[in-house]
């Protein structure tokens, strides 16, 4: 069988944009090496993977749905805290975090900060808090994510999001999600921390210090995907192929620590436009020798999305693609490239829509298509796949 790197480019599908001439960003990028891998290999559409109360797919549903895992999804908390290096224990309760902006109403005015990308005075000043015999340990994550995990007896995953994922509201009360005492206790002990670390962010040197720059202060805590951590089957064991992953997102490198991926180090690699994809690819290079699977991902053209910014995401399409010419002469090796779902930049958001693909290497080599885009692949031969036979689907092309 041949050796297998996945290559997860995050909210990579779009649609068109008129100011682009009614192309996406990927369609009216310019990218030689992507089109001669459509060229030589095979190409389709992806449908992403939701669950049934998702309103569209999510980075951590379609992810564990990618690798065939959607039946052991644990909630996207203890995936941000493990893949931050935060080491969780039984019935501990985890969550994703954002530092936020609100003003003096508690309105959202800013669900990110500013985007802003340094906030260990911030957390140094929330670290050790505890509250009715329950400890409250937060990390920071890249940009204006953490992670935090509930440590103590009674606590439940059975809370509702803080975040209500909209502008110009209030963060949302949190509620327990059943009848249990459990579930309670957990949502009034989570108010009064978010309560405390509202006037312990308010009041830091570091917001007053933004608010006299022009910058939004980062004076809040939207708290959700909570999350009880529990061992899950390990991908080795499970597909019988030694794996590891290059990712710069805590989120991505959370999954792929709970299914038993070894995490491989990039410098400069990280969550945002700046990373290192040159490093990124090499390392990928240099570690397929070892591995037989390598899952490498990459974030910023979903983040560029979610702004609505085609013409940074376009020109991030373009530099992924120049540094892809280090994997291009890769032998007995099967080279996929596709998203965990789409990110169109007119919607700011995450969306449903078929999400491109492109599988090259070996025996699959064939006349294809004459560019990689969103158009040509539903003329591909591979068809549409549901996202959760992806797996499968590749192990099947690798065995060929």
């Amino acid at each position: 069988m041949k050796k297998i790197i996945l290559i997860i480019i995050d909210g990579l599908g779009d649609r068109p944009v008129s100011a682009l001439g009614n192309k996406t960003p990927l369609g009216a990028a310019k990218t030689p090496n992507l089109d001669w891998l459509a060229g030589q290999g095979i190409c389709g559409l992806v449908k992403p993977f939701q669950f049934p109360k998702e309103k569209t797919p999510t980075s951590e549903g379609a992810h564990i749905a990618l690798f065939g895992y959607q039946n052991y999804f644990l909630g996207r908390g203890p995936y941000e805290a493990a893949g931050i290096g935060m080491k969780m224990q039984k019935e501990d309760v985890a969550f994703r975090v954002n530092f936020a902006t609100v003003d003096s109403n508690f309105k959202i005015i800013d669900r990110r900060a500013g985007r802003i990308n340094n906030t260990k005075p911030l957390i140094k000043a929330l670290s050790c808090i505890k509250i009715d015999g329950i400890k409250f340990l937060i990390k920071e994550s890249f940009g204006h994510r953490a992670g935090l995990i509930l440590r103590g007896k009674g606590l439940s995953m059975k809370v509702n999001d803080g975040d209500p994922e909209e502008i110009g509201v209030k963060p949302r009360k949190i509620i327990p999600l059943d009848k249990s005492p459990e579930a309670k206790f957990t949502a009034e002990i989570l108010n009064k921390f978010l309560e405390k670390a509202y006037q312990i962010l308010e009041n830091h040197p570091l917001n007053k210090k933004r608010k006299k720059q022009g910058l939004l202060p980062a004076n809040y805590l939207l708290v959700r995907g909570a999350g009880i951590f529990k061992k899950v089957p390990d991908f080795k064991k499970r597909y019988d192929l030694k794996s590891c992953c290059i990712a710069g997102g805590g989120l991505y490198k959370g999954i792929a620590r709970i299914l038993g991926m070894d995490l491989k180090k990039v410098k400069g690699a990280t969550g945002l436009a700046n990373t290192n994809l040159k490093g990124k690819f090499l390392a990928v290079r240099r570690n397929i020798k070892k591995y037989n699977f390598v899952f490498c991902h990459i974030k910023a053209a979903d983040t560029f999305g979610h702004d609505g910014n085609f013409q940074g995401k376009k020109k991030f399409i373009e530099k992924i693609d120049k540094e892809l010419k280090f994997l291009l002469e890769l032998k007995k090796t099967l080279l996929v490239i596709t998203a965990d779902h789409c990110t169109p930049c007119e919607i700011k958001d995450h969306s449903n829509d078929f999400i491109p693909i492109l599988i090259y290497g070996g025996k699959i080599r064939r006349k294809g298509l004459s560019n990689f885009s969103e158009k040509t692949c539903k003329k591909g031969k591979l068809g549409k796949i549901k996202q959760i036979n992806l797996m499968s689907k590749i192990l099947a092309i690798a065995k060929k």
